[in-house]
């Protein structure tokens, strides 16, 4: 009977073989890189692939010295190492300690001629963009019906919305016919009216998602009526048709979170809506109440049948204050009346006494003004050729012809000299 070993066993004797074995030990291999990825820990993982064969390679970060640029998809180079065997998954694989470039690979050469000519033709242009509706209620998705991409997108649109209509389009995401097949599943979703269409599938290698970087895709999503949002492989993988697409998500799962409205986050703004609303129609309905309130007292105050019990009231206010205001009035006449009798009386007798005094003092001032008797006693009344009396000697001057009225007649003279004398003022 053969003798049995274990996987262990078998697995170490390979890479015992390996060890032996001189070229492996040091070895140099060119070719594209692929499926490039760094890892948190500072490791890379990537790729080697040319048109026949594909090799997994690992660069380790105690190594990354021996790496003086950015690896990237698509770059031709030339990896200095070793092949060993990774014991734990039973697969071997190249140790990179160098890594040099070489150039660029042919499908990265044909990746950036078509982004280029696209992105000429203005395809990639943000006025092309549709907006993304808020509220999706149909969700159409173009990727392979087997895969984690749909089970992502299920099971997230289940958790965030149950009511959103799902419309999987089954697709080749992978091989020669795979654009033909993601052609078609666009087509059809945009002619049935959906809402959104998803377009995508999970990570992969730069062939694993070429089909995404074919010119006729790029037109299709372009083309679509429906907004399209782009969701390729993993965060750092771009392909054309996320920069055709009206939006690119990073992921399946993000391309779900941003088709599918959160119902529960939607059912809550509802909720914060209707207390808004609900507050604001109570505060409406206070005031018009208030409104109302006052329009009924308004309207009571206003009442004819008020009006009228209020105008017949004041009318009679009005009357009994007319009555008292007219007997106080005629009361307070009659007084007055009998008071003016009394004092008219008393006037008339005092004004007669104060008169008669008045009329005899008078009489006397009369008698002592009186031109004939100053005239009588001496004195003369100067008259200027006008006739007008001279009382001050600023009237006349030397030669001028004056008149002087006597007791007895009137005499005619010429001024020959005017003196000036200031005389003590009368009192009277």
């Amino acid at each position: 009977m053969a003798s049995v070993y274990t996987v262990s066993q078998v697995t170490a004797y390979i890479r015992n073989m390996f060890t032996q074995d001189f070229a492996l030990n040091r070895i140099s291999i060119k070719g594209e890189v692929s499926n490039c990825k760094y890892h948190t820990s500072g490791h890379i993982y990537f790729t080697l692939k040319d048109g026949g064969s594909q090799i997994a390679a690992v660069m380790f970060a105690g190594q990354r010295k021996g790496l003086a640029f950015e690896l990237e998809e698509g770059q031709e180079v030339t990896v200095t190492g070793n092949v060993d065997v990774y014991e734990r998954d039973g697969r071997y694989q190249l140790y990179a300690k160098e890594i040099t470039r070489e150039g660029r690979g042919d499908l990265f050469a044909r990746f950036e001629k078509l982004r280029g000519e696209l992105e000429e033709m203005g395809m990639f242009d943000g006025c092309y963009k549709q907006p993304i509706p808020k509220y999706a209620r149909k969700v159409g998705i173009v990727t392979a019906s087997t895969g984690a991409a749909i089970r992502d997108i299920m099971n997230i649109s289940a958790r965030r919305n149950p009511y959103v209509q799902l419309v999987l389009y089954p697709a080749l995401v992978q091989g020669e016919k795979a654009k033909y097949s993601i052609v078609k599943g666009i087509e059809t979703l945009d002619a049935m009216g959906l809402d959104v269409i998803i377009v995508g599938r999970g990570g992969g290698s730069i062939e694993d998602l070429w089909a995404f970087n074919e010119e006729m895709v790029a037109r299709a999503i372009f083309n679509c009526s429906t907004p399209v949002i782009s969701a390729v492989g993993h965060e750092t993988d771009v392909t054309i048709a996320d920069y055709v697409a009206d939006l690119r998500a990073p992921t399946p799962s993000a391309a779900a979170e941003l088709a599918v409205f959160d119902y529960s986050q939607f059912e809550e703004q509802v909720r914060l809506y209707s207390q808004v609303l609900n507050r604001s129609m109570e505060r409406k309905l206070e005031r018009l109440h208030f409104r109302l309130e006052q329009g009924k007292m308004r309207l009571k105050l206003r009442s004819p049948e008020r009006l009228l019990v209020d105008r017949r009231q004041r009318l009679a206010d009005i009357e009994s204050f007319l009555e008292r205001r007219l007997k106080d009035k005629l009361e307070q006449d009659r007084r007055s009346l009998e008071d003016r009798r009394q004092r008219l009386d008393m006037y008339m007798s005092d004004s007669l006494k104060a008169g008669q005094h008045r009329l005899a003092l008078a009489a006397g001032r009369l008698d002592a003004l009186s031109p004939l008797k100053k005239l009588s006693g001496g004195y003369g009344f100067v008259t200027d050729p006008r006739g007008k009396a001279v009382r001050s000697i600023e009237q006349t001057g030397i030669g001028d012809r004056i008149g002087i009225s006597v007791r007895d007649g009137r005499i005619e003279a010429q001024v020959t000299k005017t003196v000036a004398v200031r005389l003590p003022e009368s009192e009277e």
